[in-house]
């Protein structure tokens, strides 16, 4: 029987050890301080926002929220994240993503300066990572080592297999796998005999986005599968790029949605804004 990867836990964990951490912080006079900007009323980004700000006060990090209409011109976003980058009680910044179509993402995440840089995504941290310097790590790819580590399943020497090649995911993911030693391949849309790559792995980490997409024909007996994915079925309940009944009698072990790689993020991004201090 597969061996539960418990996200919740896991995550729970490490929350509990940075809130230590930042116990020690303060008494020593120091303070962290997230800014977490929103821009519109998106209902998903809200709930990531809510939880995001619920996860830096049990840590003990304050949040300062900067909730603007869906009518802010990009110009003023700039200005906004530019002021923050000036502000010495601002330790890390956090622009909640999508932002509405008339903004220029890629733009707004340039303008963060890579010092505060939490969610890892300016081309800065990027680079930092795949050149094995100290940096920023995209929260996710981060949480998903974690979630190896303290399940004590080793990577070193391992086939990794992505499916998967965003720069959120899939492109920080092999990066942290290759630095932990494992044998990395990234697969895609374009990908030929896609089936007979994923085999190959011993650990194998799908971020697809495609509904439940891999099935145990993709799966070799005994891998370790980590599902990055997050949907609603056809009952309107969670799932993810994985086919979890179907899959998870071949593994040895695996993460279910939800409750796996989700909550590994937030927790990884408080990790971060502790790593503003800690550098």
């Amino acid at each position: 029987m597969a061996r539960i990867i418990d996200g919740k836990l896991i995550s729970s964990q490490i929350k509990d050890e940075l809130k230590a951490e930042v116990n020690k912080i303060k008494e020593a006079g120091g303070h962290i301080c997230l800014a977490v900007v929103q821009v519109g009323e998106d209902p998903a980004s809200t709930v990531y926002v809510r939880n995001k700000k619920k996860a830096c006060a049990y840590v003990g990090i304050e949040s300062s929220a900067f909730e603007l209409p869906e009518t802010t011109t990009e110009k003023e976003l700039v200005n906004l994240v530019e002021k923050l980058n000036a502000d010495t009680s601002v330790n890390g910044i956090l622009v909640q993503l999508p932002l509405p179509p008339h903004i220029d993402e890629d733009k707004i995440i340039r303008t963060i300066s890579p010092d505060k840089d939490v969610d890892g995504f300016h081309p800065v941290s990027v680079g930092r990572l795949w050149i094995g310097e100290k940096g920023f790590v995209s929260c996710t790819p981060a949480g998903i080592i974690q979630l190896l580590k303290r399940s004590n399943i080793e990577i070193a020497g391992k086939e990794c297999v992505i499916i998967g090649r965003s720069n959120i995911v899939g492109k920080p993911m092999a990066a942290l796998l290759l630095r932990e030693n494992g044998t990395v391949t990234v697969a895609h849309s374009r990908t030929k005999e896609l089936k007979k790559v994923a085999k190959r792995a011993d650990i194998l980490i799908v971020a697809v986005g495609k509904k439940q997409f891999i099935n145990s024909e993709y799966v070799k007996a005994g891998a370790v599968v980590i599902d990055v994915g997050m949907h609603h079925d056809k009952d309107n309940k969670l799932c993810g790029d994985v086919d979890y009944e179907d899959v998870a009698r071949k593994t040895s072990a695996i993460t279910p949605v939800p409750g796996g790689v989700g909550p590994m993020t937030i927790a990884m991004l408080m990790n971060n804004c502790v790593e503003t201090v800690r550098k």
